[in-house]
């Protein structure tokens, strides 16, 4: 999928690739540190230097003419005014960290790496409603749950739990509305907000944080959506933190109106309420779009749109770096198992996402973490130095006595299968 790149007029539209480029042979480029294989990648183009995303200068940046960045990174006037820079990529699926209306004023071209981590983000999702599933004593098959965006990320998620015999409900105005003048048919898929809120046992949120225009998201998840919200639901949050207004769901979490959460990105990032942890069976530190193929994903687009806009053929080639998946082979025994149950076996052994959600409980214990800048300080370590995640794709898993319906949602998750 090709990163997707902010417009500029035609007089400053990129070189084609394989058109020589002396200006841009040399150029000095900035790249975050959380950019993965960052310098591998755009070493290629120019001069790399690294930079941490949240501390970057403007004297950083003054002499450099590229700029990749991870959603760390406040990209704008404050940053970039009076710089060279001709060229910045964010190597995420959102790009609300950046200023795209000054940087399209300014001439400066951009990017952003759509669907990267869609199925890292979807995986995420699968790993919590399983465990949200065995702790609260529920089965997947018998719930239905509400997809808010439905997206690069939000249709992956709609499709694994399908497969895993949950009645999805799909809603994303805009998308909708899209539809139903390109393809009526594919629009009648989405409900109304309320219906999904009235109707769903577990909501998972997949929308790009806007403040403005006609669909605003900041705080969506306010006192009347939770209000709304089936009485005892579940709510998962990997969009963006600010899409959730956190008193309101500390407080319905200590009513009972809401029964859970398990939440990712969080309001205030980096630093993060601890009082809303306590609260909740599943807080993790960003990290839903984290596999290592994700982070690679985001990388690639961003160097390939890179490359067009300096002219250059790409030659970094991302497949010849890929470490081998830490978990290649699962056996898997069906025999007197709960469909469920060997799922969350399977699932849990390649992501544990219990395991994240320990490294932020132990942040929260620390008595030094009490301050919000160390406690802010200790999540970006986590993000920073994320173990590496392979996607279930690189997975078999090698099983007897399953039967074809078991089967079909071993698949249906993303893993090879093969029958021992």
């Amino acid at each position: 999928m090709p990163a997707a790149l902010g417009s500029l007029p035609a007089s400053q539209q990129p070189v084609q690739p394989g058109h020589s480029s002396n200006e841009k042979s040399g150029m000095k480029i900035v790249c975050c540190s959380t950019v993965a294989f960052g310098k591998e990648a755009f070493s290629t183009l120019g001069d790399v230097e690294i930079r941490e995303g949240r501390k970057l200068r403007p004297s950083d940046v003054s002499e450099a003419e590229m700029l990749v960045v991870r959603s760390t990174a406040r990209i704008g006037k404050e940053l970039l005014e009076g710089s060279r820079i001709g060229f910045v990529g964010t190597a995420t699926i959102g790009f609300d960290h950046m200023d795209t209306s000054w940087l399209d004023a300014s001439g400066i071209r951009w990017c952003h790496a759509p669907g990267c981590n869609a199925v890292s983000v979807a995986e995420y999702v699968v790993a919590a409603v399983l465990v949200l599933g065995k702790r609260h004593g529920f089965r997947l098959h018998d719930k239905t749950i509400g997809v808010v965006g439905v997206g690069n990320v939000g249709s992956r998620v709609a499709e694994r739990c399908e497969r895993m015999g949950m009645r999805v409900l799909r809603n994303d105005p805009p998308l909708e509305r899209r539809l139903r003048t390109e393809c009526p048919e594919k629009a009648s898929a989405f409900v109304a907000l309320e219906q999904l809120l009235a109707e769903s046992d577990i909501i998972t949120l997949h929308v790009p944080l806007e403040k403005r225009g006609e669909f605003p998201t900041w705080r969506m998840a306010n006192r009347a959506f939770l209000g709304r919200m089936k009485r005892g639901a579940v709510l998962i949050n990997s969009a963006r933190g600010a899409v959730v207004e956190t008193d309101a769901l500390v407080e319905g979490l200590r009513s009972g109106r809401i029964l859970d959460a398990a939440i990712d990105t969080w309001e205030g990032e980096p630093s993060f309420r601890a009082d809303l942890l306590e609260r909740i069976s599943i807080g993790t530190p960003h990290i839903a779009g984290y596999s290592f193929d994700g982070k690679v994903n985001g990388t690639a687009m961003v160097y390939r749109a890179a490359c067009a806009w300096a002219g250059r053929q790409p030659v970094w080639d991302p497949e010849a770096i890929l470490p081998k998946p830490p978990v290649p082979v699962i056996e898997a025994d069906g025999r007197g198992r709960d469909d469920e149950d060997l799922l969350m076996d399977i699932v849990s052994r390649v992501y544990d996402i219990m395991a994240d959600d320990a490294s932020m409980r132990a942040i929260a214990a620390d008595p030094l973490c009490a301050d919000p800048a160390e406690r802010g300080r200790r999540f970006d370590l986590l993000r920073n130095n994320y173990r590496i995640r392979r996607e279930f794709r690189f997975t078999t898993v090698k099983a007897r006595n399953i039967a074809l319906r078991t089967e079909d949602k071993i698949r249906g998750l993303g893993f090879e299968f093969e029958r021992g």
